[in-house]
């Protein structure tokens, strides 16, 4: 689903998005603004066997065997240029984690939150790493409006802002309810894997930071990193400016 074509066209007032995708949709003459950045920490990440002995993503990259991960990422282009792919046999990522189950030598692009929860229900040895971890680190699940909105009704979309922070903050004080909820749209997930998920993102969501100044929080550094980073991949021409991208973030 197009979420950004639709929040910037008018379909709908509110969507969620990356802030990598934010930022190369403003290139484009988007209209749209985030508002509240659910995971301060990426959960971007890459799983090996355990068996494997990889203390990091450096150690999977340098050692051989199969990596599946879709080229066209910008962390997966972050890690090409960190570290070069040439030690692995890249091949498109499928989603799912049978493959990783089967065989020994795969890794793969993964939510620290789903995927190795996933394999270890199925008797494997994940080890996942944080992207985060290398100096890539976008906001993820970011709440996204249009300019537009914001210049014509504020108190609606701050209003918004507000009832999404009370959410989250509900959730995790006790994700029991949501599970519940979210089990019956998504019943290939059983009870335990929801708990699990919830207990993995936990750490991403809250940080120092957010209980200083409350969940979602996002700074101008933050983006104006994630900018340069992603000018200097060639994801971006030019770094764009941050100040009118946080009007209403800020």
């Amino acid at each position: 689903v197009p979420v950004v074509q639709m929040v910037a066209g008018g379909q709908v007032d509110f969507g969620l998005s990356g802030a990598d995708e934010v930022l190369t949709a403003r290139a484009r003459g988007a209209d749209v603004l985030p508002l509240f950045a659910v995971f301060q920490t990426s959960p971007q990440a890459i799983m090996t066997h355990e068996s494997r002995g990889a203390k990091g993503i450096a150690d999977i990259l340098s050692s051989g065997g199969t990596l599946a991960i879709e080229p066209g990422l910008p962390y997966a282009a972050y890690l090409k240029k960190k570290y070069g792919f040439n030690k692995v046999k890249v091949v498109p990522y499928d989603g799912g984690v049978a493959r990783f189950v089967a065989d020994k030598d795969f890794s793969q692009q993964c939510f620290i939150t789903a995927e190795p929860i996933a394999a270890k229900r199925k008797g494997s040895d994940p080890a996942a790493f944080l992207v985060a971890s290398e100096g890539f680190n976008p906001y993820v699940v970011v709440v996204i409006t249009r300019a537009a909105l914001w210049k014509e009704n504020p108190e609606r979309v701050r209003a918004f802002i507000r009832a999404t922070r009370e959410g989250w903050r509900g959730y995790l004080h006790d994700p029991a309810r949501a599970n519940e909820v979210m089990a019956k749209l998504n019943t290939s997930m059983d009870a335990e894997t929801f708990v699990a998920a919830a207990e993995a993102q936990r750490p991403l969501i809250e940080t120092p930071e957010t209980k200083e100044k409350g969940l979602g929080v996002m700074t101008r550094e933050r983006w104006e990193t994630l900018a340069k980073q992603l000018a200097d991949l060639g994801v971006l021409e030019k770094a764009p400016p941050i100040d009118d991208l946080l009007v209403a973030a800020l």
